[in-house]
């Protein structure tokens, strides 16, 4: 059974952490410190690093510069999980949930009794139980989204990683899929850092951002990061954020000449 993270604990830290390749810098130097049951979004535009910057945290690329720690129980990555934007699987190749799920589980030790008991946690999670025995390729879109979670979660991570999951997703699904993920965040105290480009996403449900463009790097609490002078500074036009009749948080592009 994996033991809860105290909130005060910090699971990565890097210090002035500059990414790129061979000689071509990606990512300035940035500085941030990740809290145990944190919610962190990455935004920028394209090209600016954000992939990169995910590479690093999963301890594929080496930093070029500065220092990029991780709390002990992260060292080796186990309790790291890692949702992609899609599922690299040939559809031809018939997979059941159950198998699928399993996958994650590749390069970590568990008894038989300790990989079905994190398979059930991890479907119902997800909102997906019962559902072990479905082939994967026959679910919805928003489901198939789901079950790549699950195949992070059944490692039972305190750090989740996800790459743009919610691409192409519909209204509906997408708040469903949100609200999944903000229970495991405050319920499971488990820890996410989120890639996306949608600005308006991460007012909602950000605690913490980082902000990247043209070797540019600003991070911290929304509070601090969020302002119209540093949205300016990374996307080049103005950015107003607002508040709808929902009281849902919304964001709005000003372009030249717009009135105030």
């Amino acid at each position: 059974m994996t033991t809860p993270m105290a909130p005060r604990d910090i699971l990565v830290q890097g210090t002035n952490v500059g990414l790129g390749y061979a000689r071509r810098r990606v990512v300035g130097e940035v500085t941030f410190t990740v809290g145990a049951g944190a919610c962190w979004w990455c935004l920028g535009v394209n090209g600016a690093g954000k992939t990169t910057l995910l590479r690093a945290l999963l301890g594929v690329q080496r930093p070029q510069a500065g220092h990029l720690w991780l709390h002990a129980s992260l060292a080796d990555r186990q309790r790291v999980g890692f949702v992609p934007q899609r599922c690299a699987l040939n559809p031809a190749l018939s997979t059941t949930v159950r198998e699928f799920v399993r996958l994650g589980t590749v390069g970590i030790r568990q008894t038989r009794r300790e990989r079905r008991a994190h398979l059930v946690w991890a479907l119902a999670r997800v909102g997906l139980d019962g559902m072990e025995q479905r082939d994967y390729w026959s679910l919805s879109g928003g489901q198939q989204q789901r079950v790549l979670v699950a195949r992070a979660l059944i490692r039972r991570p305190h750090f989740l990683i996800l790459d743009e999951p919610t691409t192409g997703f519909d209204p509906p699904t997408l708040e469903s899929f949100l609200h999944c993920l903000a229970v495991l965040n405050r319920e499971e105290g488990v820890t996410l850092c989120w890639v996306t480009h949608d600005v308006s996403l991460a007012v909602r449900y950000a605690t913490h951002l980082v902000l990247l463009a043209a070797q540019r790097a600003v991070s911290g609490s929304c509070q601090e990061v969020l302002t119209k002078a540093t949205l300016r500074s990374i996307y080049g036009v103005g950015v107003d954020i607002g508040q709808d009749a929902a009281g849902r948080a919304t964001v709005q592009i000003v372009l030249p000449g717009d009135p105030p």
